[in-house]
């Protein structure tokens, strides 16, 4: 990572920022620039701002960013759980640790290093990115599609868009839920102060609905389905966290405790189910993963536990 300080001359003086930093000339694009910007990695004056935050004479801007940043993913050979595969589509049981696609700051070690090694060259609006279609935070696990060709990437946004698709979660969260069945609906955007957040106090936020159910309960957790009607960035997380019960293990928006990141080294969510319609055959077609061996040992442990059965 290299830091390197923009002075905002007049001529760019009332420019968007992500468009301010992208024609600096430091090898970076537009999406990228936003990337830096909500990852809290440019600062004006020493402060973080928002992608649309126009500039003005003098303002310093400071990113963190590689030194080369580059414009396509390379292949790499990297462990990869395939459920399903034909020339049209692929299911992966995504590894919990690994990030999506290649991003500023973690360019090489993602998922789409790892299809391309697998099945060579995926359609994609943008290099870093080919064939995704939705993504899965770093540490969750589970079931995600990917796109083999330019309309199978079509078809599978527009399922994602008109929020046709069918997806299920598992997580662990703190505390005992009361109520066997609860419904979530609070608005989701960006936080006000910290943007690698999300939050449900967000000035300017967007229909977020999540449907929750209690599949067991521990002494002081509680083991849910999550069902999320919408897509929004870390809606589950954010929504379970608004309700006082956060993720275990999430340190971003349930800080974390030392004896939580022992038990499992992460957020204890994931993605158990997807349910699609198959962009050649035209049929519905539903894929599961198991609890990964970390989250699997986990519940395993907390049913050791004393506790009251529901």
């Amino acid at each position: 990572m290299t830091r390197t300080v923009v002075v905002v001359a007049d001529a760019a003086a009332g420019r968007r920022l992500d468009a301010f930093v992208a024609g600096s000339g430091l090898g970076i694009s537009r999406s990228q620039a936003r990337q830096l910007i909500e990852a809290g990695q440019v600062t004006v004056g020493g402060r973080v701002r928002k992608p649309g935050q126009l500039v003005h004479t003098g303002d310093e801007v400071a990113v963190e960013a590689p030194m080369v940043a580059p414009t396509t993913a390379e292949p790499e050979a990297l462990p990869l759980r395939v459920l399903y595969e034909d020339d049209a589509i692929a299911v992966i049981d995504k590894a919990p640790g690994m990030v999506v696609h290649p991003a500023p700051g973690r360019w090489r070690g993602t998922l789409v290093n790892a299809l391309l090694h697998r099945w060579g060259p995926m359609p994609g609006q943008e290099a870093t990115r080919p064939g995704i279609v939705h993504r899965l935070d770093r540490e969750t696990s589970g079931v995600m599609v990917v796109a083999r060709t330019l309309s199978a990437l079509e078809h599978l946004a527009r399922q994602f868009a008109t929020r046709t698709v069918e997806k299920r979660y598992l997580a662990i969260v703190r505390g005992r839920v009361r109520g066997e069945v609860i419904r979530i609906d609070a608005p989701i955007g960006r936080h006000a102060v910290e943007r690698k957040k999300m939050s449900t106090r967000a000035r300017t936020a967007r229909v977020a609905v999540t449907h929750i159910r209690v599949l067991e309960r521990f002494a002081a957790t509680t083991f849910v389905e999550a069902v999320p009607e919408t897509g929004r960035t870390h809606q589950i997380r954010v929504h379970l966290a608004s309700r006082g019960h956060p993720i275990v293990g999430d340190e971003v928006y349930g800080r974390a405790r030392a004896d939580e990141r022992a038990l499992i080294g992460r957020q204890a969510l994931h993605a158990a189910s997807l349910g699609i319609i198959h962009p050649v055959r035209g049929v519905a077609m539903t894929f599961h993963a198991e609890l990964w061996p970390d989250m699997a040992a986990l519940t395993a442990a907390l049913r050791r536990q004393p506790h009251v059965h529901s």
